[in-house]
């Protein structure tokens, strides 16, 4: 991941708030940790929101309808009405 790429996206997790309980932890140790929880957290909100429901037609697109043919005129037009 490019430093641009990290930048422009908000990780959702907070390395400031991790807590060690072992004692002695490296800052290799910690740098891992909190890569591997940090691609974890991306993986599942990009799994979050593309698990959203996707959204069929809107009101104004439900209610269109398309137009009718225009009606014929003349002699002999509405001959086969049957009223």
């Amino acid at each position: 991941m490019s430093g641009a790429h990290a930048a422009s996206e908000a990780s959702p997790l907070d390395p400031s708030q991790l807590r060690f309980l072992t004692k002695g932890v490296t800052p290799e140790e910690v740098a891992a940790v909190t890569a591997v929880l940090a691609t974890a957290a991306a993986e599942a909100a990009a799994a979050a929101r593309d698990a959203r429901p996707q959204h069929g037609p809107d009101g104004w697109e439900r209610t269109q309808r398309s137009l009718r043919t225009p009606l014929d005129r003349g002699p002999g037009a509405w001959r086969s009405f049957s009223g």
